[in-house]
């Protein structure tokens, strides 16, 4: 029996769930928005520009509320989660750089590291006693390539390169969501968490970069619409814990969504571990109050690792 492509349309009905998005205001995530609220659900836009995010969805049926939120920024992050309240179906942590010219941020951070890993950390930390089903990480097969240096985590010491500080904060991503997984299970939580890569999306995140050759290359990449369905299917379909969803097609590039595996550095249980304790570390507010309003989930959500048999996740898909 032929097996029959995914689409939206195949999304249930979201009536009465809230989904935020990070990163809402164009591309994948505005496309992933858009859909959630056609079928229903309260699309909550995290954007940098509030104007740009209102335009983005001015007319378009469905419940939109679009908020301030830069991940990069870790006060914008705090803030964000600070005016949260009541339940929280989905968080979609899409917001990301790809290969950009070295910078820091207002906080000190490598600006591609805090935008694609360190405030989504935070941010899922923080929303995290409000989520009722599951939390998507939106990651890249440049994972499998990635290299973690725990000593170095925010390219302070080492020359500076913009693909291997993607590379690396991809996989950073793909570590994150083992270790939420393996801190989920062991607290019995049903909360999910969930990896999505929409392969080669034909959008402007690589505009800048040598590697936005591919853009130009349509057989190998997947136009927007097809990428964002990845995210989709993550974020609506019963998928198991750490779940890995990506396009079917040649090397995860392009095609249907299906689930797949992350590569053998995202299955690293003792890496991801280490990981979580060298984030929360480098993320840890300085000043008391601060602390106190991080420290609940940061710190000590789920149990500490151990060599005991709960450190075991979720199971990946083969």
């Amino acid at each position: 029996m032929t097996k029959t492509k995914w689409t939206e349309n195949e999304i249930p009905d979201l009536t009465g769930r809230t989904v935020v998005i990070t990163g809402a205001g164009r591309g994948l995530g505005l496309i992933t928005a858009r859909a959630l609220a056609r079928a229903g659900a309260r699309a909550v836009l995290g954007v940098r520009d509030l104007e740009r995010g209102r335009r983005a969805v001015a007319g378009l049926p469905g419940r939109f509320d679009v908020r301030p939120l830069d991940v990069a920024d870790l006060g914008s992050v705090r803030a964000f989660a600070a005016a949260w309240s009541g339940d929280l179906d989905v968080l979609i942590n899409n917001a990301g750089v790809m290969d950009i010219p070295a910078a820091r941020t207002a906080d000190g951070f490598d600006r591609q590291t805090a935008t694609n890993y360190l405030g989504p950390f935070v941010l899922t930390n923080l929303l995290l006693g409000h989520v009722t089903d599951r939390v998507v990480h939106v990651t890249s097969q440049l994972h499998r390539q990635g290299r973690i240096d725990l000593t170095d985590l925010d390219w302070r010491t080492r020359p500076y390169h913009g693909m291997a500080a993607y590379r690396a904060s991809k996989l950073a991503v793909v570590l994150h969501s083992l270790e939420l997984q393996r801190r989920l299970d062991a607290q019995g939580s049903a909360v999910r968490s969930v990896l999505a890569s929409p392969g080669i999306a034909r959008t402007g995140l690589a505009a800048h970069s040598r590697s936005d050759i591919v853009n130009r290359v349509p057989f190998l990449t997947n136009s927007p619409e097809r990428g964002a369905l990845s995210l989709l299917y993550a974020a609506t379909q019963d998928v198991p814990g750490n779940a890995y969803v990506g396009p079917g097609g040649l090397g995860g590039l392009r095609g249907d969504p299906t689930l797949g595996r992350a590569g053998k550095n995202g299955l690293d249980e003792e890496l991801a571990g280490r990981l979580w304790d060298v984030t929360a570390e480098l993320v840890a507010p300085r000043s008391p109050d601060a602390a106190a309003d991080d420290g609940v989930y940061i710190c000590s959500y789920g149990s500490p690792r151990s060599a005991g048999p709960d450190r075991r996740p979720a199971t990946p898909p083969a």
